[in-house]
């Protein structure tokens, strides 16, 4: 038996899908670069002195049409998730689950690892006994930038 909460998300969701395209004409819109045409050796360009003369000019030959994109959008994973829900709330708890709590938490994780990244580099940055960080000190130092001071315990750590 079908379910229609899933039949309504499933209808929604294929809706924008267009099942047979056209390379040709559904992969991007044209813009200006499309009606440009490269230059030829036949074009006059003006004699002087400090002109490039018109057979210098090779124009480059343009690739072959690419296949198209393979289609990562996000509605076969949430069509896939929603297959055995059976009530409006759970539907809403996939959509706010797989929409906002999963980006959330996982750009969470992201900014704190990039953080403590930056707290770990900029403490190993001058405290380095090896060639990097004395670099980096010399080239802090023709600079004439402040270095800033480093604790002991990171020094010797």
């Amino acid at each position: 038996m079908s379910n229609p909460a899933v039949d309504i998300a499933s209808t929604i969701q294929s809706a924008s899908i267009k099942h047979n395209p056209d390379p040709a004409h559904d992969l991007n819109p044209s813009t200006a670069a499309s009606t440009k045409r490269p230059v030829s050796p036949t074009t006059s360009i003006a004699s002087s002195e400090n002109s490039i003369p018109s057979s210098a000019v090779k124009p480059v030959p343009r690739r072959t049409n690419l296949p198209p994109l393979p289609d990562l959008r996000f509605e076969q994973s949430y069509l896939a998730s929603l297959h055995g829900v059976d009530t409006w709330y759970g539907i809403a708890w996939i959509t706010g689950r797989d929409q906002v709590l999963l980006p959330l938490v996982q750009g969470t994780l992201w900014t704190l690892a990039l953080s403590g990244w930056r707290h770990w580099n900029r403490g190993a940055s001058f405290s380095g006994r090896n060639l990097g960080g004395k670099v980096r000190r010399w080239w802090w130092g023709v600079n004439n930038w402040s270095i800033p001071s480093i604790p002991e315990d990171e020094v010797k750590g």
